[in-house]
């Protein structure tokens, strides 16, 4: 059984008045949900608030859900608009994304996995690897907002291209040339530090 049938039924026992059944889909997706949010939201002392608002929010509109878009991906569309709502509400203290904890115990969500970098072991490696974690995770930062979350949900959360135009609530090509953008930033930052040609990215 898939997980979106699985989503699915729980989604229909919540409608019915299960509550157990969305506290498993909160379980099975706080994490991930998080971990979005925290790539625009880049307040560690707000993360939880917004992740919780997101999940009050689909809550409260779970009556509308038809299963049309997978649960994961209507959760993270739900996130992505807290998350800019929160960032522009008045008087928010944005942190610099370089000043977060870049590693948890649930692993493989930054760049620095993505790229391969987990085998250095020489100084000068673990340096090199460092840098261009750093390098990398600036150009997120600089990235214009639908830029960043397209690569984001491909890169870190390993969406497919349809299911971030559900979540994006775009056409599929619009989310191929927001990734494409997004990876060719990233990559013009990265060339100066692997050496690499103009037609390579990563």
């Amino acid at each position: 059984m898939s997980d979106r049938v699985v989503d699915q039924e729980l989604v229909e026992r919540a409608q019915a008045g299960d509550k157990r059944a969305f506290d498993l889909l909160v379980l099975k997706y706080q994490r991930k949900v998080q971990r979005l949010v925290a790539r625009f939201v880049r307040d560690s002392g707000e993360i939880d608030d917004v992740t919780q608002e997101a999940f009050i929010k689909a809550y409260r509109a779970l009556p509308t859900f038809r299963g049309d878009a997978a649960f994961y991906t209507w959760i993270y569309r739900i996130a992505i608009n807290c998350a800019k709502n929160y960032l522009s509400s008045p008087g928010r203290r944005i942190v610099p994304f370089s000043s977060l904890e870049k590693d948890d115990d649930d692993g493989g969500e930054s760049f620095e996995h993505n790229v391969g970098l987990q085998d250095a072991s020489t100084p000068d490696a673990e340096y090199a690897s460092k840098q261009i974690a750093e390098t990398v995770n600036r150009a997120m930062e600089a990235l214009p907002e639908d830029l960043r979350t397209a690569v984001t949900l491909r890169e870190i959360e390993g969406l497919s291209y349809e299911e971030i135009a559900e979540a994006m609530d775009c056409p599929i090509g619009t989310v191929r040339s927001r990734i494409f953008r997004a990876r060719e930033a990233i990559a013009t930052q990265l060339r100066p530090l692997l050496g690499t040609n103009e037609d390579k990215r990563w």
